[in-house]
């Protein structure tokens, strides 16, 4: 029984306790997909839902001509409800205009509520998931007989309202950083050569000399790693760069794994300026093989078995260095790799890849302009991290 009757923060003028609701009582009926085959979709402009997170579940658009294969019609649901999946707790989203989904979706509809007394229940239903055991399906049934307190309309609207208005503002600046990324990519398609070119397609002015290609080895030194783990302590002085410590934006990932200082760690800690590469990916589509870091502090960071230290000579600046082995140079990389489920490089093949490079101050002009946009993109990032952050605070003292 919930003795808890009221949420800690609550919008002024609204003192009433909350009532127990059973989820079915409140949207009645909840709807099942339909299995579509991938080969029946059509091009169109319908979204059509199945249980992915990513896109907010949305697979294809499709057009109407799919509402009839194989002789049993297609439906189409209304906008204004909720799509969730009976096996994925994240494949849960309001959904605003009509669409198509699929078998393993359910859909919750009713035409009396309103699109902020869904963003009132959905919430509800995304803390029921929380501790829900996903070894039994999520059916309309269980979630029929969902219970959970409930204010009255008014104040639904006032928390779905609030809900909505924070929404939009994670959207925009969710927009402005893939904005950001897309701009970057096609930046680095225009300002490295490409299919054999001596020359970029984009430059900055003043430059014009053909670029030169080298070895990798003929412009960077190198030191391996070993395994340190018998060094690991909490309280140890250097961060340790691992598998686990390069993300999927090249930049590094805290684990909270220390390394002490002795003969051994010290012989593998990365000087500023230094960049370090993973040779191992423990998945087969690699996602992180040959992903470079570019270290910036003296004495901070030590490396573990298979990463690389690469030392850029005089005529290699670390700036560019980072922006092309994350870049064009990763591409031959993966062209590289060894082994089934978990794929791995050798550095030696690594330092015999070509890459293609300008003269030294073009390519400072280069990583100094990269460097920029890679900055303004990690605190778009943090920001967009900051705002879910404070709405999952906000939404734990508004519910209860």
């Amino acid at each position: 029984m919930m003795s808890k009757k009221s949420p800690q923060l609550r919008f002024e003028g609204f003192t009433d306790d909350w009532e127990v609701r059973k989820l079915g009582d409140v949207v009645g009926e909840i709807q099942s997909g339909n299995r579509l085959p991938k080969d029946s979709l059509t091009s169109g402009n319908i979204p059509y839902v199945v249980a992915q997170t990513k896109n907010e579940g949305v697979f294809k658009t499709i057009s109407k001509k799919t509402l009839d294969y194989n002789g049993n019609p297609m439906k189409l649901f209304p906008g204004n409800s909720i799509s969730f999946s009976i096996d994925n707790p994240e494949a849960m989203f309001y959904r605003s205009t009509e669409f198509y989904t699929s078998n393993i979706m359910r859909v919750i509809h009713a035409d009396y509520l309103s699109h902020q007394q869904y963003l009132f229940i959905l919430e509800n239903m995304k803390s029921f998931t929380r501790g829900y055991d996903w070894s039994r399906k999520f059916s309309g049934p269980v979630v029929s007989n969902l219970e959970y307190l409930q204010p009255n309309e008014q104040e639904q609207c006032k928390i779905g309202s609030f809900i909505l208005a924070f929404d939009n503002i994670i959207t925009l600046h969710q927009r402005k950083l893939d904005l950001l990324k897309e701009q970057k990519k096609g930046y680095l398609q225009k300002m490295f050569p490409k299919n054999g070119a001596k020359v970029p397609e984009l430059r900055f002015a003043g430059f014009a000399d053909d670029w030169e290609e080298r070895k990798l080895s003929d412009v960077a030194n190198h030191r391996g790693g070993t395994a340190i783990e018998k060094y690991f302590d909490k309280d140890g002085v250097y961060k340790v760069i691992s598998i686990g410590s390069y993300g999927l934006n090249s930049q590094y990932v805290d684990q909270n794994i220390r390394a002490i200082s002795n003969e051994i760690t010290d012989g593998r800690v990365v000087n500023s300026g230094e960049l370090t590469m993973v040779l191992n990916d423990k998945t087969a589509n690699g996602t992180i093989i040959g992903r470079t870091l570019l270290v910036e502090k003296d004495n901070e960071y030590v490396i573990n078995q298979r990463t690389e230290i690469i030392s850029p000579k005089e005529n290699f600046d670390s700036n560019f260095a980072y922006t092309i082995l994350n870049g064009p140079f990763r591409e031959k990389v993966k062209r590289i790799v060894q082994g089934g489920t978990q794929i791995y490089v050798n550095y030696p093949a690594v330092s015999n890849l070509n890459l293609e490079l300008p003269k030294i101050e073009e390519q400072q002009k280069i990583g100094s302009f990269f460097k920029q946009l890679d900055d303004t993109i990690a605190l778009h990032q943090r920001k967009l991290d900051l705002l879910k952050e404070q709405k999952k605070g906000f939404l734990q003292k508004m519910f209860v």
